[in-house]
């Protein structure tokens, strides 16, 4: 049972991740400079951190919190 419940938070947690990048980049590419979003797709920590300068602080942590739940459930499942 515990498997189970780690696993599907990790899907959960990735799944999220992707998503909220995704939404990162695009917020990025429609403010100046637009660079940043082809940087940002790219080199992924530069996303939450230029989301969060742009005033997108929900994007931003919503991408930080997701890579902690990811990380702690991946290093409680042992596969990391």
């Amino acid at each position: 049972m515990k498997e189970a419940i780690v696993v599907s938070g990790l899907v959960l947690a990735f799944a999220t991740l992707v998503t909220v990048h995704v939404a990162i980049v695009l917020g990025l590419a429609g403010r100046d400079p637009r660079w940043r979003a082809l940087v940002a797709l790219v080199v992924l920590p530069l996303a939450p951190y230029w989301a969060l300068r742009s005033g997108m602080v929900k994007r931003g942590s919503v991408w930080i919190g997701s890579v902690v739940l990811y990380s702690s459930l991946l290093a409680i499942s042992g596969l990391g």
